[in-house]
């Protein structure tokens, strides 16, 4: 069977056709061990992301960002979808479902060997991935815009291992499975909608960076066929039409909406984080204000579910809230929502 022909790219600068299908696709020649490959990064790579996870070591999180292998689906399925090529974005899309199953199934057999349960409450790994917010996807975007230039241009491409470590896809995925173990099923759902953010950037700035490049335009006739169609234009560097079509319209709008989709509970965690910070600054001047007015001293101010824990010491009584009561619905701050621990202080001589 013949490999497709492809024209060379419009620029010295950018790699051909033939590289980045090598570089993403799960293809012939050499599928075996591309596949094998695979497995092999992202078992290892889960495994640390795992351990990382629940030792709470950024460092071996990091470790585990740089194997990188689910960056090979994602964008074989977007330059699938670019190319038009049916048999590589049905085996990319299976290949980055299947990875993302097997990671979370990882992190979850590595939860199971842990005594303590592994929450976002207890666990900073977990909670820095159990809230995303706008904020992620936004990086998530430049990010993936990096790798899909990356692939495209020759000069750049020493910049994967900055990419991997910025956008992270195992980490979330072994979260997943860690939280779903120890029952934090909210940092569970969260991490899940993280990798998801990151999948959608990925897709979305690759769709747009190759239609930049107009990557789309190089195409030759489809994989498989052994001799190009007899409307095909035989030039010096080959015989060249566009590629077979897989609807790529709709697989943009549905990558768009998909982008929405995220973008709305994005939204709503960015705004709840926002209230609940500006909640808690509102909540710490005035307490501190009360308490210096008192002679008390602030031991610590902690969030805790439904509101706000006060801890204070000095005095020989417990003090008076009223005024701290006044001074919160002053500031639009409920009083019920915040409560004063007041730590009676001992004072005792050592040498009587």
């Amino acid at each position: 069977m013949t490999a497709p022909m492809y024209p060379p790219p419009p620029s010295e600068a950018l790699n051909t056709i033939e590289h980045m299908r090598d570089a993403v696709f799960f293809d012939e020649p050499g599928r075996v061990q591309r596949v094998r490959r695979f497995w092999i990064l992202l078992v290892l790579s889960s495994a640390i992301a795992a351990s990382g996870v629940v030792g709470d070591s950024t460092a071996t999180v990091i470790g585990a960002m740089i194997v990188a292998p689910m960056m090979l689906p994602i964008q074989g399925t977007m330059l699938a979808t670019v190319l038009g090529e049916r048999v590589n974005f049905g085996r990319s899309l299976l290949t980055m479902i299947a990875g993302a199953a097997a990671a979370i199934a990882i992190g979850y057999l590595v939860g199971l060997l842990v005594v303590v349960p592994q929450t976002a409450a207890t666990n900073t790994q977990i909670a820095e991935r159990a809230t995303p917010d706008l904020m992620s996807l936004f990086g998530a975007l430049a990010t993936g815009a990096v790798a899909s230039i990356a692939l495209v241009r020759k000069d750049i491409s020493d910049t994967l291992p900055g990419v991997a470590i910025a956008i992270s896809l195992v980490p979330p995925l072994v979260v997943v499975g860690v939280a779903a173990e120890s029952g934090d099923y909210a940092a569970s759902i969260g991490s899940l909608l993280l990798f998801v953010a990151n999948v959608a950037a990925i897709l979305g700035t690759g769709v747009v960076v190759m239609a930049f490049y107009r990557v789309q335009r190089w195409g030759s006739f489809p994989l498989g066929e052994a001799t190009p169609p007899a409307t095909t234009t035989t030039t010096a560097t080959g015989t060249i039409r566009p590629l077979a079509t897989v609807n790529r319209r709709r697989s943009h709008i549905t990558i768009a909406v998909l982008l929405v989709l995220i973008a709305i509970p994005l939204t709503i965690s960015t705004y709840r984080t926002v209230t609940a910070t500006m909640a808690s600054s509102d909540v710490d001047t005035v307490a501190r204000s009360w308490a210096d007015a008192q002679d008390l001293e602030v031991l610590d101010i902690a969030a805790e579910s439904p509101g706000y824990v006060v801890r204070v010491t000095g005095g020989d009584a417990m003090p008076d809230v009223s005024s701290l009561r006044s001074s919160l619905e002053a500031d639009d701050v409920d009083p019920a929502t915040v409560v004063v621990e007041w730590v009676p202080t001992t004072r005792v001589v050592v040498g009587d």
